[in-house]
């Protein structure tokens, strides 16, 4: 049995307060006399990959324990937000929501919701009316993060909004903010904002590291985790039968919380370390560790429940005999899903996508899968 003497969220209280610059009051759009009537923005934001996991949160979208993701590069959503000013501004929010070229009706409560949480912040949302047109490079909602993508597209989008309202904003406040009001619509969504290792949650040894945001990892990083490639294989490209956000809830009242908070907050530490000295055997063991530790906190929840399928065990297998035979430095993460994401250095790309197409492509569904690579973060697309 774990005894957890002071739990982490105690300790990331006590470093937030001693630490924290910024507080939740810093967000506040500060009134402007720039008139925007109407006009139209479009970004491009990446989905990522946890190496050490977030499950587990705390109202307003706050993490229990710290995460580190690679940003990723090639799986993305791009998101049009136009805007014109109501005739008559009332208390009400007005929103279309297009993805893929149809309207969905479907995704008016989570957008409806998080409009909800960040009006304090940008209180401007009440004076438009918007049609935000999304696409995916990916499956929706299958398992490779598309909430965060999709949420910090449209975050990047009220930002530039709030940028042309007020043009003395500064860069540092504008991608802040963007990852904080994303947080606000999907947790791993403030990952999204920047790369290529972004850290999400207070932890004593990432420098600025904050709940409100997610924030470059600024340490020095060994040469082999430089351009680091990641094939998603997908297994299910269907919708996930549990969602992340009932599985986060599902922590309340686990058994093993407290120690999977603690045993994270950790693994941060020791994930530092790792990508500073370049230890990749390191690496693989404890990405590995991190992933089949978050689908054991499902398969204990209460009630709980699986989502990986008999084909992402096989696949599984299949890595581990593969590194072993080859000497190779592959290894395997999975987020909410079914779905493997490989990971692998840039020096091993040409083996392992022979070894992918070869062994691992009659696993996924249509023998479907995404080469991906490590990417720098959300985009502005102009001329569309």
């Amino acid at each position: 049995m774990c005894e957890v003497h002071r739990s982490v969220f105690t300790e990331m209280a006590y470093i937030c307060q001693k630490f924290q610059d910024l507080t939740t009051n810093d967000f506040i759009a500060v009134s402007s006399s720039n008139i925007v009537d109407k006009g139209s923005t479009t970004w491009r934001t990446p989905s990522n990959i946890a190496l050490v996991k977030y499950w587990g949160k705390r109202d307003p979208q706050l993490p229990e324990n710290p995460s580190i993701s690679f940003t990723l590069n090639n799986c993305h959503t791009i998101t049009s937000l136009s805007f014109e000013k109501k005739s008559k501004i009332d208390k009400s929010f007005s929103f279309k929501i297009i993805f893929e070229g149809e309207e969905k009706p479907s995704f008016q409560p989570k957008i409806l919701l998080f409009f909800e949480r960040i009006v304090t912040y940008v209180p401007f949302i009440r004076d438009y009316d918007f049609v935000i047109s999304s696409e995916n490079s990916f499956p929706h909602s299958s398992g490779i993060a598309s909430s965060a993508s999709g949420m910090s597209a449209i975050s990047m989008c009220l930002m530039q909004l709030e940028k042309m309202l007020n043009p003395t904003i500064s860069e540092t406040y504008f991608y802040q903010k963007a990852s904080f009001l994303a947080r606000l619509g999907s947790g791993s969504a403030c990952r999204s904002v920047k790369g290529e290792l972004v850290v999400w949650g207070e932890h004593k040894e990432i420098k600025g590291s904050s709940d409100l945001f997610g924030v470059p990892f600024t340490s020095e990083i060994a040469e082999i985790f430089k351009n680091y490639q990641d094939t998603v294989l997908l297994v299910d490209k269907g919708e996930k039968q549990v969602s992340s956000t009932v599985g986060h809830d599902l922590m309340y009242g686990h058994p093993f919380a407290k120690c999977r908070f603690e045993q994270a907050y950790k693994n941060i530490s020791k994930m530092k370390s790792i990508l500073e000295k370049g230890a990749i055997s390191d690496f693989i063991t404890l990405v590995e560790k991190e992933a089949l530790t978050l689908h054991a906190m499902m398969m204990t929840s209460q009630p709980y429940f699986i989502l990986m399928k008999p084909k992402t065990l096989e696949i599984i297998q299949k890595i581990w005999d593969y590194r072993e035979v080859k000497d190779s430095n592959i290894c395997f993460t999975l987020d909410a899903g079914a779905n493997v994401h490989l990971l692998y250095p840039k020096n091993e790309k040409q083996a392992v996508q022979i070894f992918i197409e070869e062994e691992l492509a009659v696993f996924c569904q249509n023998r479907h899968y995404i080469h991906d690579e490590v990417g720098s973060g959300a985009i502005e697309l102009t001329g569309l």
